[in-house]
């Protein structure tokens, strides 16, 4: 098993395909910049988190394009990226998708150190090799953050949470370019979850939360991809003019600067949850289907609120049981109320 040397000219990151992943893996970045303060960071990412990585100044170099979309194996245009990145001579990759075919790449470009779980039976091509401990790092950030330490270690505690970064001139940027004025400071809600509808908190739900918060003179921005263009359709309709619906209207990097400025998030488990709460930006995360347990909202700022019954987690794509009272039974109410007491009213 090969050594990391201590020193790195430049090392690549490939990066995870998910939002919420792709923050938790700051920390580990954290950790590298700590151990190799001069070294060069790039991160080979799909497109749909770049902006994400473009947040951490971890990540001093260049945010590549992984085109790769999953369970496409394509070796050919394998072959011919990696031949692209053995140009650049890196000394070492952290490999953080746990698939066979995530670290294909890096082995093809003849990277001598690559870092990674064993995973879907990677010998050979993860060479710096850990094996994962589930009751020694039972969250996602730790299973990340742990990689920066020699294979074997123990993970050091504390660690850093993600702190992404939005500057004041490129919000005012997003709010001019949107035609979005930042005076009320709004809440915003986000109401899509990429699972499926059993992570989300009925549309009837934040409908009547907007207009509460619109009656006390707080406007409300509804912010989410493409897919959750509908669903902002409907709360917007039920609202009854108490929203601004912009979901499929922001790309993620204008998404990150709206969420920086806000008054408050009201928040599926979704992955600008975790980028509100890599902000600071206080949040109320609701909980249903899934498990705080293990990706909850890293940020002492956010609130979590889960009901706990029997039925829950399920992590179901859709609620096993017809009735989804563990979401159903969160009321407008009592988030409301949250809201309202981080605001000091």
């Amino acid at each position: 098993m090969a050594a990391i040397p201590a020193n790195l000219g430049r090392l690549l990151i490939v990066a995870p395909s998910w939002i919420g992943d792709t923050v938790a893996a700051q920390t580990l970045f954290m950790r590298l910049r700590e151990k190799y303060p001069s070294t060069v960071i790039d991160a080979l990412a799909p497109p749909w988190v770049a902006a994400v990585l473009r947040a951490m100044p971890e990540i001093d170099g260049e945010v590549l394009d992984n085109p790769f979309a999953h369970g496409q194996l394509r070796l050919k245009k394998r072959w011919a990226l990696a031949r692209q990145l053995r140009q650049r001579n890196y000394d070492a990759a952290y490999v953080l998708p746990n698939s066979l075919k995530s670290a294909l790449i890096p082995a093809f470009a003849g990277i001598p150190h690559r870092v990674g779980f064993t995973g879907e039976t990677r010998y050979g091509l993860i060479n710096v090799r850990h094996t994962l401990d589930k009751q020694a790092t039972p969250l996602q950030v730790e299973r990340y953050a742990i990689l920066a330490e020699a294979p074997g270690n123990a993970l050091p505690r504390p660690y850093p949470l993600p702190a992404l970064q939005a500057g004041a001139t490129q919000i005012a940027s997003t709010l001019d370019g949107l035609g979005l004025n930042a005076a009320p400071l709004p809440v915003i809600f986000c109401p899509g979850a990429e699972f499926g509808p059993a992570k989300r908190w009925p549309e009837t739900h934040f409908a009547a939360l907007a207009r509460s918060l619109g009656a006390l003179g707080i406007p409300v921005w509804l912010l989410g991809s493409k897919k959750d263009a509908a669903v902002g359709e409907e709360i917007a309709r039920l609202a009854e003019g108490a929203t601004r619906n912009l979901c499929g209207i922001t790309n993620l990097s204008q998404a990150i600067h709206l969420l920086a400025m806000a008054r408050h998030v009201v928040t599926n488990d979704s992955g600008l949850m975790h980028v509100a709460a890599a902000l600071g930006t206080p949040l109320t995360a609701l909980f249903g289907s899934s498990s705080p347990g293990y990706t909850p909202p890293l940020s002492d700022k956010a609130q979590v609120i889960s009901l706990a019954l029997s039925c829950s987690p399920c992590f179901k794509r859709e609620c096993p049981l017809g009735h989804l009272d563990c979401l159903r039974g969160i009321t407008p109410e009592r988030i409301a109320a949250s809201i309202l007491h981080d605001d000091g009213r």
